[in-house]
């Protein structure tokens, strides 16, 4: 499938979750058995280009992404997770949202050192997640140089963010608006 077509099969729910959002809803899409292997498909020959030695993905949704990439690669999965859901000691990092604060933290001795690792997530709006997380990745030791997303809302610049602090950014489709 072409990322036009799996595009078409990305829902759209408006006025989620407030009044003029546009939400893309991936579940469709996931739903979608051929829509979802082409995905991956995409995913891991941007993944490969970019030299990929293990992906991680955001809790959760880059979890289903990044997990298949991953396996699809035959390369290790780093959980990037919210906080008090790893067993192990964490190492992670606060960074801000809109109204507040959040966290990500991951198990450190699940990266060798100078591994090359890819961030791997649904979607990308204003970046702050995505930056976070490869603070995060490269506090543990990780190279991080590639983020890639199944959508990106160019309209929020998160991508211009990431691409700001130093990662390439690619998308496999991209939704004007909110």
């Amino acid at each position: 499938m072409t990322p036009d077509q799996i595009k078409a099969l990305v829902r759209t729910v408006p006025d989620f979750p407030a009044p003029g959002i546009m939400f893309r809803d991936i579940t469709t899409l996931i739903a979608h058995g051929p829509g979802l292997s082409a995905t991956i498909d995409h995913l891991a020959e941007m993944a490969n280009s970019a030299g990929a030695q293990a992906l991680a993905g955001m809790e959760a949704r880059g979890f289903i992404f990044g997990a298949a990439v991953a396996a699809r690669m035959g390369l290790g999965f780093v959980p990037i997770r919210k906080p008090g859901k790893l067993p192990v000691p964490t190492i992670g990092v606060d960074y801000a949202l809109e109204y507040g604060t959040d966290r990500l933290e991951i198990d450190p001795t699940a990266i060798p050192d100078g591994q090359r690792v890819v961030i791997i997530d649904d979607l990308i709006a204003t970046g702050g997640t995505a930056l976070a997380a490869a603070e995060l990745l490269r506090m543990a030791g990780a190279q991080v140089t590639h983020a890639l997303f199944v959508i990106d809302l160019p309209d929020l610049e998160g991508a211009t963010r990431l691409r700001h602090a130093g990662l390439r950014v690619d998308a496999l489709m991209d939704f004007s608006g909110h």
